[in-house]
């Protein structure tokens, strides 16, 4: 399984969404801080609005030390919302079934992340459930609009 993770991380510094998908099961299950928990063509989705978002941006992806079942993986990148610097470090779990990706867990320091991407404001709140709930409800209501519009 170590080669279909290395093809979805290069896949991501690619910023190629459709190969990063193609390697989810229809059933898949991926949880992180920042979106919880998604299910299925809404994970993908999430890949695809992500890539899309980076597109001509700073936008980097690397990825090492990758078992059968994990990997670990930096991202960096400029936080639209604040134009701060993130270098965000993630170590990433995975479960498959028939050949593809069917449960997909990335853990990284959500505190650290805040101080990076929002500032004093993340340093001061990053660490509480009331910024972990509060990010969720933003970037899933980034995600359903993403979604309507790939419908309409």
């Amino acid at each position: 399984m170590k080669e279909l993770i290395h093809k979805f991380y290069t896949a991501f510094n690619e910023l190629d969404a459709e190969t990063m998908v193609s390697c989810y099961h229809q059933e898949v299950k991926f949880e992180d801080p920042a979106f919880g928990t998604l299910q299925g063509e809404r994970a993908k989705n999430m890949w695809r609005m992500l890539c899309q978002s980076q597109k001509g941006k700073d936008f980097k992806v690397l990825h090492s030390e990758v078992t059968d079942h994990s990997a670990y993986w930096e991202a960096f990148y400029t936080f639209s919302k604040t134009g701060r610097k993130v270098h965000n470090k993630i170590h990433a779990k995975f479960e498959f079934k028939d050949g593809l990706i069917i449960k997909h867990s990335d853990h990284f320091d959500l505190h650290k992340w805040s101080k990076q991407a929002m500032g004093f404001s993340g340093a001061i709140l990053g660490w509480t459930g009331f910024f972990k709930n509060k990010l969720q409800k933003q970037t899933n209501s980034l995600l359903t609009k993403f979604e309507q519009s790939r419908i309409g």
